[in-house]
């Protein structure tokens, strides 16, 4: 296996990267073939992805190396700035720098780590530290904040919100690259950060209380996620 590139070198790795994250957004990961994205790219060399990346795990490993970064460090500048029992504002601090990426215009990103959960490749680059890290103190606020939810309940809540989290950003990146008229920003992002935080805090039903007692489930953390 090749090693995986930090971040494209040049304008032509730039516009591959850019040309694939785009592709593997709109048709799946095994849904575009590596020629293909060089052709589209508009480079005349049709071996130009492993030249620049290797292999495609190189090449989607840069795409994670080319986003990433700035995610996990606006992530961490919010939720410094927010108190540490403060479950919405957590919630929001984790959220809103994806919605933000969404709303660029310029990325596909978040369609891309969508289509990559789905192919089930996603526990090879859930090891990246930036990954963990970010998701460690996600889940460690939330298992914080939520003790009033009994714990089978409150893991599969923040599993949940994750997965729930990641399509509502990838729809709307889809509608914002797709123009036309949407919800404004600020409405959107606090009508969703409320209704997640809600789904999240909601009281426990004696029901929900009877059958987490009677779940016989090691303690464990939420399942692989990539943002």
């Amino acid at each position: 296996m090749s090693a995986p590139q930090d971040a494209p070198s040049g304008a032509t790795a730039r516009q591959l990267l850019l040309t694939a994250e785009r592709l593997f957004a709109q048709h799946g990961i095994d849904g575009v073939a590596l020629r293909a994205i060089a052709i589209e790219a508009g480079s005349a060399n049709k071996s130009a992805i492993q030249y620049h990346f290797g292999s495609k795990e190189g090449l989607l490993r840069a795409i994670f190396a080319f986003r990433l970064g700035d995610l996990v460090q606006r992530r961490n500048l919010l939720r410094a700035r927010v108190d540490v029992n403060d479950l919405r504002g957590r919630f929001e601090a984790h959220i809103v720098p994806l919605l933000e990426l969404a709303e660029s215009g310029e990325s596909h990103y978040v369609s891309f780590v969508e289509q990559l959960e789905r192919s089930g490749a996603a526990d090879v680059f859930a090891n990246q530290e930036d990954v963990q890290q970010s998701r460690k103190d996600f889940v460690n606020d939330m298992s914080r904040l939520l003790k009033h939810v009994p714990s089978p309940a409150r893991t599969m809540r923040i599993e949940q919100v994750q997965a729930l989290s990641l399509h509502t950003a990838a729809d709307r990146e889809r509608a914002v690259n797709r123009g036309g008229p949407l919800v404004p920003f600020g409405l959107f992002v606090s009508a969703v950060v409320d209704g997640f935080t809600g789904f999240l805090a909601a009281p426990v039903s004696e029901e929900t209380r009877r059958q987490a007692r009677r779940t016989k489930r090691s303690p464990s953390v939420p399942g692989v996620r990539l943002v």
